[in-house]
């Protein structure tokens, strides 16, 4: 998937993966792409309640080398 930043918050425990990813997409665009990755396993439900939260949809979630992926598409 194409994207335009990515976030690395691999190492990062709950609640820095998703305050983390707050920040990075208010410095972002409408219609922009974030890919987030983290090794969080909280994380894959934390991401869900987010974009839900926020109306930043959530495009994808893979897994990958012991990370989670996002895809979250700024509102």
């Amino acid at each position: 998937m194409n994207f335009d930043k990515e976030l690395d918050a691999r190492g990062l425990s709950c609640p820095l993966p998703i305050v983390k990813t707050k920040k990075s997409l208010n410095d972002m665009t409408s219609g922009q792409v974030l890919k987030v990755v983290s090794t969080d396993s909280g994380s894959v439900k934390d991401m869900q309640a987010f974009a839900n939260q926020t109306g930043n949809p959530l495009l994808e979630t893979t897994q990958a080398d012991g990370a989670f992926v996002f895809f979250l598409r700024k509102k």
